[in-house]
C-alpha cells in the first residue's frame, strides 16, 4: 500500500514539473516572439527616420528637370518620326508622280504613235487623186496636109515611096510662130535626121508632144517650164524626109512614149 501511494506521488510530482516546464518554455516563446516584433519595428522606424529630407530630394529626381528632358527626348522622338513618316510620304510622292509622269508620257507617246499610225494609214488608204490627161491644142492654125498613119502606109512625095506616118502635117508660113499645145517642161530639143529642128515638151500622165520641121527655137530652152499658148518656135523646112512638101509643122503625140493620133487629143 504504502510503495503504491508513493509511486502516485511521484508521478503526480512529475507531472506538475513537466505542465511547469511546459508553462516556462511557453512564457519564454511568447517573450521572444513579442521582443522581436518590437524590435523590428523600432528598426524600421529607426531607418526610415535616418533618411532625412535632403537625402529623400537627393533620391527623387527634380520634376521640372526630369519632365524638360523627357518631354525633350518625346520632342526628338516625335520629330524623328515625322521625319520618318514624312520622308516616307515624299518617297511615296515622287514615286507616284514619277510613275505618273511615266504613263503621261507613255500615254502622249501612245497617242502620238496612234495619230501617226492613223495618219499614215489615212495616207496610206488616201486614194491619190487622179490627174486629168492632157487637152492640147493647135500648135500652129493651118489646114492639115498629112495625117497619122501608123497601121497604114502613105505615099511619101521626098522618099517616092510608102511609109507610115507617126504624125500630122499642119500647113504653115515659114517664120510662123509655134505654140506649146499644153503647159509641160521642155525635154529636149534637138536636130532630128529625118525631121529637122525638133522640140519635146514632157506633160502629165506619161505625155509627150513633139514639134518638127522648125526653123528656129530661140523662144525657149532645154528644162524650161511653158504654158499652154506659150511660143516656142517658128515653122521652117529643115525635115529632110519632106523636103519637097510646103512649110509646114510636123507635130507628134505621144502615150508613155508610144505614138498615138494628135487628132483624139487635140480640142
Amino acid at each position: 500500500m504504502r510503495r503504491g501511494r508513493r509511486e502516485n506521488k511521484n508521478n503526480n510530482n512529475f507531472r506538475h514539473l513537466v505542465y511547469f516546464s511546459g508553462a516556462i518554455l511557453l512564457i519564454i516563446l511568447i517573450t521572444f516572439v513579442v521582443t522581436f516584433i518590437i524590435y523590428n519595428n523600432k528598426l524600421k522606424n529607426s531607418s526610415y527616420s535616418s533618411l532625412t529630407a535632403e537625402k529623400i530630394a537627393d533620391l527623387v529626381p527634380n520634376t521640372d528637370e526630369y519632365l524638360n528632358e523627357t518631354n525633350s527626348y518625346v520632342e526628338e522622338a516625335s520629330s524623328d518620326i515625322g521625319k520618318s513618316i514624312e520622308e516616307a510620304i515624299n518617297n511615296v510622292e515622287e514615286k507616284k508622280e514619277k510613275t505618273d509622269n511615266s504613263k503621261s508620257n507613255k500615254t502622249v507617246e501612245e497617242k502620238s504613235a496612234k495619230a501617226s499610225t492613223k495618219e499614215n494609214t489615212k495616207e496610206t488608204n488616201a486614194k491619190p487623186e487622179k490627174v486629168k490627161d492632157p487637152e492640147f491644142s493647135m500648135p500652129v492654125e493651118g489646114d492639115s496636109m498629112r495625117g497619122f498613119a501608123k497601121d497604114s502606109l502613105i505615099y511619101s512625095d521626098t522618099l517616092e515611096e510608102w511609109v507610115t506616118h507617126l504624125g500630122i502635117d499642119i500647113k504653115a508660113e515659114r517664120t510662123t510662130i509655134v505654140k506649146a499645145s499644153e503647159k509641160g517642161k521642155v525635154l529636149s530639143i534637138k536636130n532630128d535626121p529625118r525631121y529637122g529642128l525638133t522640140i519635146v515638151i514632157e506633160h502629165v500622165n506619161g505625155f509627150k508632144s513633139v514639134y518638127s520641121n522648125l526653123l528656129t527655137s530661140e523662144f525657149v530652152s532645154e528644162g524650161e517650164s511653158v504654158e499652154k499658148g506659150q511660143s516656142i518656135g517658128t515653122v521652117g523646112n529643115s525635115a529632110s524626109f519632106e523636103i519637097v512638101d510646103e512649110p509646114h509643122l510636123h507635130f507628134e503625140i505621144l502615150k508613155d512614149n508610144v505614138n498615138v493620133d494628135p487628132n483624139i487629143y487635140l480640142k
